[in-house]
């Protein structure tokens, strides 16, 4: 069942690691995704530090299941105008850089004892297709790479990027091929784009999904996309997660709630977004 596989971006419920940590166990969860924490970028912590952090979780029985790293979040040539989103504090760079980042992920996965790094596909060009074939060969070279250290990469649905959307996403991955490189699948982030996460989304992008990020979304009334607790948004999550479970997924779920509250904090919004979950988890049970 999906609460069995549950778990949360820490920064998601707060900067400060350890007070993060202790609300994971406080509600349940079984497993952490790190991106920023302390006010540090995961791709720019030492490894003292994360010893540290390992300490941390494996003392409250916890498990890191992957990492949220920015790579691949830059443009492909920085000459022309490319769309972009939020780089939790990393500084713009360049190709070269970004596989120069990767090989440092690989590092900090391994301290941090998971095989699954998230990745991007490039700020999203003007006409995405035109460059499909240059994404590729990037992501076929981090895919070659990966294999080499036994590496999960998970590319991510991110409207900003050019893998923007599930079908996006699907027909990069498949035309890489790589055992190494899957989907990430976030219908919260499709629902933000403007497009249909279920079932149109999950139909393009469920035979290579390799990770599920949970978050919920709309578009308003003045066209403006808006997260909010799930439940809340336009992603069908009782048919979405029935499919998951018909279709015998058995990875891991992460909590991205993307969501906090007016006057509010990223804690209050984790905990609307898990209680809108849990309620969607009991119908579920109910209709079993």
């Amino acid at each position: 069942m999906v609460f069995n596989r549950l778990g949360i971006l820490t920064d998601e419920v707060s900067q400060n690691l350890v007070e993060a940590l202790d609300w994971v166990v406080n509600n349940d969860l079984k497993h952490v995704e790190l991106r920023t924490f302390d006010g540090m970028n995961i791709s720019d912590v030492t490894d003292e530090t994360l010893d540290k952090v390992m300490g941390e979780i494996e003392k409250r029985n916890i498990f890191v299941s992957g990492v949220a790293s920015p790579v691949f979040k830059c443009a492909l040539d920085p000459t022309r105008p490319v769309a972009s989103g939020d780089t939790f504090g990393q500084a713009e760079e360049s190709v070269e850089a970004h596989f120069q980042k990767l090989d440092r992920m690989i590092e900090i996965s391994k301290r941090l004892k998971t095989n699954k790094i998230r990745i991007f596909s490039f700020w999203r060009e003007e006409t995405p297709e035109k460059y499909e074939d240059e994404i590729v060969g990037h992501l076929k070279k981090a895919a070659k790479r990966a294999e080499e250290e036994n590496i999960l990469l998970l590319l991510e649905n991110e409207v900003a990027c050019n893998g923007g959307y599930a079908s996006e996403v699907a027909r990069i991955v498949e035309k890489v091929n790589s055992p190494n490189l899957k989907a990430l699948w976030d219908p919260g982030n499709e629902e933000y784009g403007g497009r249909s996460s279920y079932p149109e989304g999950y139909e393009n992008v469920k035979s290579v999904i390799g990770h599920i990020h949970l978050k919920d979304a709309y578009i308003q009334e003045n066209g403006e996309p808006k997260c909010v607790p799930i439940g809340e948004g336009n992603v069908p999550y009782l048919d979405q997660l029935q499919a998951l479970e018909e279709s015998q997924y058995t990875g891991l779920f992460t909590i991205e709630t993307h969501y906090v509250p007016v006057s509010g904090t990223p804690m209050e919004g984790s905990n609307r977004t898990l209680i809108g979950l849990q309620n969607i988890i009991k119908k579920m049970r109910n209709l079993t």
